[in-house]
């Protein structure tokens, strides 16, 4: 379904080619102050342009139509709008009959039955990330101003230095190439005691949204896959004082699926972008036969630039909706 969240419940729709994407979102509280202003500086965080990232250039100006009054919210369903400028559809007419590898096209057909729109990669575009972003604004609002994100990119195609990672993106880019990489996520100031378990643990709700953002393939929290290969004694983590704080963090900020007010550690892991420059042998379903396979288009060499905001966001709606719960 395209529908998330318990209280603050998120609804993303559109396609990559159609005439809009947006996000509806009910359950968010009446009176916050709240403009489309408020939406550019993660929208920039997502946008093209720089070196690695698509030329489709969009200007992603968000339109409330619903839900704010007077510049505060009403407490009805928020939602915000944003237009498809920039479509190039016929690049995509031969990925019909010869799905990309690694991407949707093929299985969207037969869950619909060749219904599904193929543009773009139409509701499986990453450009439906715009609704996760905005949502991700209002639920940083809700969160409120002592919850503090910091987000970064740590990895590039295997390489941590960041002093190298435009050097391995390029490489990418003249090899006709992607690369992926990893995103980790931290926020301190979260109170302790969000958190649903079993089901809805605040570890699980987060997990959730993020392997819901296109290309995610991987979510740990804390030392997440390395603490299987340690101790219990090198993994536990003292509490310190009467607040929860801790002396080590490798829970990640979050036990028994509860925050514990230590800072929560996340990382997602994006793979490279499906959709590549260089030829392919892949299937084609009106032959019956695999042949070559050329994309065209406009595709990010490195699809984690733009995947690190949508990362954040999704982290920031999990605890927004967790703390409305509370």
């Amino acid at each position: 379904m395209n529908s998330w969240g318990n209280i603050f419940r998120l609804t993303i729709w559109g396609e990559s080619h159609g005439a809009e994407v947006g996000v509806s979102i009910d359950g968010v509280p009446a009176g916050i102050v709240l403009s489309e202003e408020d939406f550019v500086a993660d929208l920039d965080r997502r946008r093209a342009g720089s070196a690695g990232t698509t030329t489709r250039k969009e200007s992603d100006q968000p339109h409330i139509v619903s839900g704010l009054y007077n510049g505060y919210t009403t407490g009805s369903p928020l939602t915000i709008t944003f237009r498809n400028e920039n479509t190039r559809s016929g690049d995509y007419s031969n990925l019909v009959r010869q799905p990309r590898p690694s991407h949707a096209d093929w299985v969207a057909q037969k869950k619909w039955n060749g219904f599904n729109d193929p543009r773009g990669g139409g509701h499986f575009s990453g450009r439906i990330t715009l609704g996760m972003v905005a949502a991700g604004v209002v639920a940083k609002k809700i969160l409120g101003d002592a919850v503090r994100f910091s987000t970064e990119i740590t990895e590039i195609g295997g390489e941590r230095n960041k002093d190298k990672f435009a050097a391995v993106i390029e490489s990418a880019r003249m090899d006709q190439n992607s690369v992926g990489g990893v995103v980790e996520c931290r926020v301190d100031g979260v109170e302790a005691g969000l958190g649903e378990p079993f089901f809805d643990s605040a570890e699980s709700l987060m997990a959730h949204l993020l392997f819901s953002v296109p290309a995610v393939k991987g979510v740990e929290f804390g030392d997440g896959f390395e603490s299987a290969r340690i101790r219990g004694s090198q993994n536990n983590d003292p509490i310190i004082d009467m607040q929860g704080r801790t002396a080590t963090n490798h829970a990640g900020g979050i036990v028994g699926g509860i925050t514990n007010s230590n800072e929560i550690v996340v990382r997602a892991a994006v793979k490279p972008t499906a959709s590549i420059s260089r030829e392919q042998q892949t299937l084609n379903i009106e032959s019956g036969a695999v042949e070559p396979l050329i994309i065209k288009g406009r595709h990010d060499v490195c699809i984690t630039l733009r995947a690190a905001v949508v990362v954040e966001a999704a982290v920031a709606i999990a605890l927004a909706d967790l703390k409305l719960r509370r």
